[in-house]
């Protein structure tokens, strides 16, 4: 089914700082759905924004002693370079200083308010007598009456996800003087959200694409009863709230981030110069709204943010799906900075490029149960899975086709029963990969892809094509291969797109669904391939410098320029490879551990710096008389050194 329409969101990250890979991954999750979707033809609008308003920034400003602006201007610049390094493409990425999310929001709450769903009433409010200061209710910290939490906030524990209030914790303090704190009488208005309660339940029962997490934590929190919700708050930094008498109050950030969605679409539209468009998503009841969120945002989407499009009275299309993943640990742990806990996405890029993260990231989203994960672990899935598995099957499938027969996909002739058995699982893999996907089950998506992948390489391990071709078989085994290879690229095209399309441009193909049904055609052209992937590992301390030395030491040193005539691969050894050099008036022979990095037939002709005069020693039965010179990065890389401009063969290093 394609053409359908969508508008995908993630939870707006807040601004504070640099986001973990906790929370990027709801934004990385809208990434990878969207894509899926736009291969399959369908008409998406992907947005979302950097959260700004609200009690830590301004808690930030005033220890800082800036504007709350200055802050978010640094961070929100951030988040878009982290995006871009992390291939996240929102239509809009926005932010809530933006003057059309304010106004957006300033006219929604008059709406509402018009409607009869907002009043005002008299509160005691949390004060803080050092900064004499009204507490909004983050400003409020104590012990979770449900959960025994020692560090709730006022407004929802951090730990269980429930929404409070600061006079629900126990032995409530103020964050700035970490004192108990004091009451002081205040107006604030409400949203009627108890006038919902049916309709939302009957939203949640009826919604079939709801996860489960989703579902029992909405439903329980209806059981126990609505209360009505503050929209104000006495913060200075915020969204002024539109409400006659409410002069010096903002509207409580997470009441007005969640429509941050509509508004985003709307400005998105607007800065196409189509101002109107965006009602045709959100006033469509055939269009698809989904976000992706953590758990702890679970009760801002399936009953805040569905109660107030109601509450507009405007029919607006309510969330198809709220894809809440459980959370993501470090070490078992949650991430803090001041703990120096967590993978931060910044951070994690100088580990390892930004499509190994995305590989892994989907691969472990949590969306039955907290995952916990670390480098080394991430790195052993990059390194088994995406590498070993996936990469190497489908560069080694390819290489078959330009060894074996020159590039061209061969004609298989009638298929036996072994490779029609393979095909049909490479359809049946393809189904549970989008209907996974469809289902926004994005981790299973991936398993499915890996399925493939394995049962590719136990096809082309057990039949042996290189040894088939010498007996002028084999050509069914690569047409099977290569087909196969094609699906799992595809499939891989939404969790790293590149180097997906680099695979998909061997094949001479798009990134499109309709290819995943369509067996390529004998004869058509493969270009040579190279390998997409390379295994990672922690990087190695920078080596200390080596005692100096004389220039007369330096002069016994004999370098020079050889010229590869021969390399082949040494029996017995996956990583030496035996090179011979012509030095231009001389030939000497090395045994060099270049096997891992470097293929034999790749080397041939190359010139290449080589230490001519070291004593030459046995190795497996052969004597090595020069060594090849090579750099070995801290990442594990490794780099033979030739020269800029071309030289004569046994030209000396001096």
């Amino acid at each position: 089914m394609s053409g359908r329409k969508w508008v995908v969101t993630s939870a707006w990250p807040y601004v504070n700082y640099e986001p973990h890979l906790g929370t990027l991954i709801h934004l990385l999750s809208a990434d990878v759905f969207t894509r899926y979707l736009r291969m399959q033809g369908d008409n998406v609008v992907m947005v979302s924004g950097s959260d700004e308003h609200g009690t830590p920034i301004e808690v930030a400003a005033v220890r800082r002693g800036v504007d709350p602006k200055q802050i978010t201007d640094e961070n929100h610049k951030k988040i878009l370079e982290i995006l871009k390094a992390w291939e996240i493409n929102f239509d809009n990425y926005t932010r809530t200083e933006s003057e059309v999310h304010k106004s957006f929001v300033r006219d929604f709450y008059e709406k509402i308010y018009k409607n009869g769903y907002i009043t005002k009433r008299e509160i005691e409010m949390p004060y803080c007598e050092e900064k004499k200061m009204f507490l909004p209710d983050r400003f409020v910290v104590g012990t979770c009456p449900y959960c025994g939490y020692p560090e709730a906030h006022g407004d929802q524990c951090d730990n269980c996800g429930r929404l409070l209030e600061p006079k629900l914790l126990i032995n409530p303090r103020g964050v700035f003087c970490d004192e108990p704190i004091t009451w002081k009488t205040t107006y604030e208005w409400d949203f009627d959200l108890p006038a919902f309660s049916d309709r939302l339940e009957a939203y949640i029962k009826s919604n079939s694409a709801l996860p489960d997490n989703a579902k029992s934590t909405s439903l329980a929190m209806i059981r126990d009863g609505l209360k009505p919700r503050s929209v104000t708050r006495d913060n200075r930094w915020g969204i002024p709230a539109p409400f006659p008498g409410a002069e010096g109050k903002t509207i409580y950030v997470w009441m007005e981030a969640v429509l941050g969605y509509v508004s985003a679409t709307k400005e998105y539209f607007e800065l196409r110069g189509e101002p109107d468009r965006w009602k045709d998503y959100w006033f469509d009841k055939q269009t698809r709204f989904v976000c992706f969120v953590g758990k702890d945002n679970i009760p801002f989407h399936t009953i805040i943010l569905p109660a107030l499009l109601m509450a507009s009275g405007e029919d607006y299309v309510l969330p198809w799906t709220v894809s809440s993943t459980e959370f993501i640990l470090f070490g078992g742990e949650k991430a803090s900075k001041s703990k120096k806990k967590g993978i931060w996405s910044d951070e994690a890029l100088s580990v390892m490029p930004a499509e190994y993260w995305r590989f892994v990231l989907m691969q472990v989203r949590p969306e039955s149960k907290d995952t916990s994960i670390t480098i080394e672990s991430s790195m052993g899935r990059v390194n088994s899975d995406l590498n070993d598995t996936l990469g190497n099957y489908v560069h080694r499938t390819l290489t078959f086709v330009d060894q074996f027969f020159g590039g061209q996909i061969p004609d298989p002739g009638e298929l036996d029963a072994e490779s029609k058995e393979l095909m049909s699982y490479a359809s049946e893999k393809a189904r549970a990969y989008a209907e996974a996907m469809d289902r926004t089950s994005l981790s299973s998506a991936v398993e499915e892809m890996l399925a493939l992948a394995r049962a590719g390489n136990r096809y082309v391990n057990e039949r042996e094509p290189w040894k088939q071709v010498k007996e002028g078989k084999g050509k069914d085994t690569i047409y099977v291969a290569s087909n196969v290879a094609k699906d799992i690229a595809l499939m891989l095209y939404p969790i790293a797109p590149a180097s997906a399309s680099t695979m998909l441009s061997f094949l001479g193909l798009n990134p499109g669904w309709e290819s995943v049904g369509r067996e390529l055609a004998p004869g058509s052209r493969v270009s040579k391939p190279h390998t997409v992937f390379s295994k990672v590992s922690p990087k190695k301390p920078i080596e200390p410098l080596l005692p100096e030395i004389g220039i007369e030491d330096f002069q016994k040193i004999d370098i020079r320029i050889g010229r590869v005539i021969s390399a082949e691969r040494v029996q017995g050894s996956k990583k030496l490879l035996r090179i011979k050099f012509d030095f231009g008036g001389f030939t000497k022979t090395t045994l060099g551990g270049l096997g891992l990095k470097y293929e034999p037939e790749d080397l041939i002709g190359k010139k290449i710096a080589v230490l001519v005069n070291i004593k030459g020693r046995e190795m497996m039965g052969e004597k090595s008389e020069c060594m090849v010179l090579a750099a070995e990065g801290s990442d594990g890389s490794l780099g033979i050194l030739v020269p800029m401009r071309d030289v004569p063969e046994g030209s000396r290093i001096h």
